[in-house]
C-alpha cells in the first residue's frame, strides 16, 4: 500500500472545542428518553469532532423539571436508594417525593446513569444546569433551543 494515500485519524484538541448552550423544556417529556438526549449532547456526540476521551459536549440547561413524564406505574413504584453508612442504613425514596421535594434531582440521577463511567463524567455533569420553574440566570449566554425529537 502507497503511504501517501494512508489517512490521519482525527483527534479533538482544546483548541479545537466550541461549546454551546442549549435550552431544553422538560414539560411533558418522558424521563429516560430526554436522559439519553441529554447525555449524548454532554458527551458531544452530536458533533462531528467527537472523540471518547476529550469531554467535546456542550452545556445545557433544563426548565421545568418538576413537569417531567414518567411512564407505566414508575411515580409509585421506581425508588431511589441511599446508604447511611450505618447498620441497618438502607433509606429509599419514591419519585414521587422526590419530584415534590428536589425534581431536578431526578433528571439529573438519569443523567448521571447514561454517561461513561470514567473521570469525564464528573467534567460532562458540571455542564449540565437544571431548573425546577421556568426561570434560569443563563441567559446572558444566550441559549438555543435543542430539538429533541
Amino acid at each position: 500500500m502507497n503511504s501517501k494515500m494512508t489517512q490521519k485519524s482525527f483527534h479533538a484538541k482544546k483548541e479545537d472545542i466550541d461549546r454551546k448552550w442549549y435550552l431544553v423544556d422538560a414539560e411533558g417529556k418522558t424521563l429516560g428518553r430526554l436522559a439519553s438526549q441529554i447525555a449524548k449532547v454532554l458527551q458531544g456526540k452530536n458533533k462531528p469532532i467527537y472523540t471518547p476521551s476529550i469531554d467535546t459536549g456542550d452545556f445545557v440547561v433544563v426548565i421545568n423539571a418538576e413537569k417531567i413524564n414518567l411512564t407505566g406505574k414508575k411515580m409509585e413504584q421506581k425508588e431511589y436508594y441511599r446508604h447511611t453508612g450505618y447498620p441497618g442504613g438502607l433509606k429509599t425514596t419514591s419519585v414521587k417525593e422526590m419530584l415534590e421535594k428536589h425534581p431536578e434531582r431526578v433528571l439529573e440521577h438519569a443523567v448521571k446513569g447514561m454517561l461513561p463511567k470514567n473521570l469525564l463524567a464528573k467534567q460532562m455533569l458540571k455542564k449540565l444546569k437544571i431548573y425546577a420553574g421556568t426561570e434560569h440566570p443563563h441567559s446572558a449566554q444566550n441559549p438555543e433551543l435543542l430539538d429533541l425529537k
